[in-house]
């Protein structure tokens, strides 16, 4: 008997009934394991064959796609201008369709994922968000359109003004005769203060016009028409010298035409409380006040009249230099000193009478 053969019977003598030991080496792709241990999770899992993923149901593919149809639609008519149709009892009930058909996915297994991304959607674009949108694309630019009547569009093109009597307004100046009697008084008390205390002057700003709103939602074909101002170079600061230069000011407007001078800034002509009267013009007390401000006009006719004084010797924290500064940055009017307006409102242009009488015709009744 070999060597080997002695040591092998050595190992199995007194295993009656036992398995064959292993060959040496052990068993080809055998693995240790430690004794005690247990094959782990990993290696169980492993063996076992792998459950197929099932795929989402129809639910989900449904909410997923009605959702997207629905965002489409509500852009579709935010791009439209529809703002009345996005509020409707149709698209309200369409969204309820729509969040239903969610709901339902999201309690489906299989739908979840679908109606989540649909949900996301349908949170990003949904009546509220995309009306809101809507609402301001329409304001911004003022297109309404969609929520008018026909008799709505047809008061908004209105040539007058609601409220005026259009007889009026043919009546009383034109824009052209307004602009002319301002640029002739403006020129008339120049000359006298010019004669009178030296002041020299420049202009101020240009003219502008603005269209008036109608009074149904639409611009009527008057204007309210504003002056370039006139302004002295020169500061006005003595409390007489003001006087003095609002009476000649209130005789040249009188002779135009115009009611004479009356003061907002002045407690006892104005009748305005003092505490306002300080507020608006710096204090109460036309002595110390850092503007003074007086005003007539031509009523019944449309003209307004401005003659304003800025004076920086009351200005004792510095705030109304700044603010003036400001405007002169602005406009390029002198820090203090007298400055002239003329403000006109509703007022026609001669070019524009003859067409503001054919429209007319087309509103019979309306005032």
């Amino acid at each position: 008997m070999s060597d080997h053969e002695r040591q092998r019977a050595r190992y199995i003598a007194g295993t009656e009934g036992a398995p064959p030991v292993p060959p040496p080496g052990g068993y080809r792709g055998a693995r240790r394991e430690a004794f005690g241990s247990t094959p782990s999770p990993t290696d169980v899992s492993s063996a076992l064959p792998e459950e197929p993923k099932k795929p989402a149901n129809a639910l989900g593919w449904i909410a997923l796609t009605v959702s997207i149809l629905f965002a489409l639609i509500l852009l579709g008519t935010l791009i439209a201008g529809g703002t009345d149709i996005l509020y409707g009892v149709t698209m309200l009930t369409l969204q309820l369709v729509v969040v239903g058909t969610i709901v339902a996915a999201l309690f489906s297994a299989r739908g979840r994922t679908l109606g989540a991304i649909a949900l996301v959607v349908t949170v990003l674009f949904n009546v509220a968000t995309v009306g809101g949108m809507s609402a301001l694309q329409t304001s911004a630019s003022g297109n309404y359109e969609g929520t008018k009547t026909a008799a709505q569009k047809h008061a908004e093109a209105y040539p007058a003004i609601k409220g005026t009597d259009p007889q009026k307004t043919l009546s009383q100046e034109s824009l052209e005769e307004v602009r002319a009697q301002a640029e002739t008084m403006f020129a008339d008390i120049r000359t006298r203060l010019t004669a009178e205390f030296g002041y020299t002057w420049v202009q101020v700003g240009d003219e502008d016009l603005r269209p008036e709103r109608n009074g149904y939602g639409g611009e009527s074909m008057l204007v309210e028409f504003t002056s370039a101002s006139w302004a002295t170079v020169e500061p006005i600061q003595d409390y007489e010298r003001k006087l003095e230069v609002m009476a000649a000011i209130s005789e040249v407007v009188t002779d135009h035409g115009l009611w004479a001078l009356y003061s907002f800034n002045d407690p006892t002509a104005s009748g305005i409380d003092p505490a306002m009267i300080a507020k608006l013009y710096g204090s109460d007390d036309p002595r110390t006040q850092t503007t003074w401000e007086y005003y007539t006009e031509n009523f019944p006719g449309p003209l307004r009249f401005y003659a304003t004084i800025n004076d920086l010797s009351n200005d004792p924290d510095g705030g109304f230099l700044a603010a003036r500064e400001a405007q002169n940055a602005r406009t390029g009017e002198p820090l203090e000193g007298l400055q002239l307006t003329v403000i006109a409102s509703a007022v026609l242009s001669e070019a524009d009478r003859e067409e503001f009488q054919t429209r007319l015709q087309d509103y019979p009744g309306f005032e």
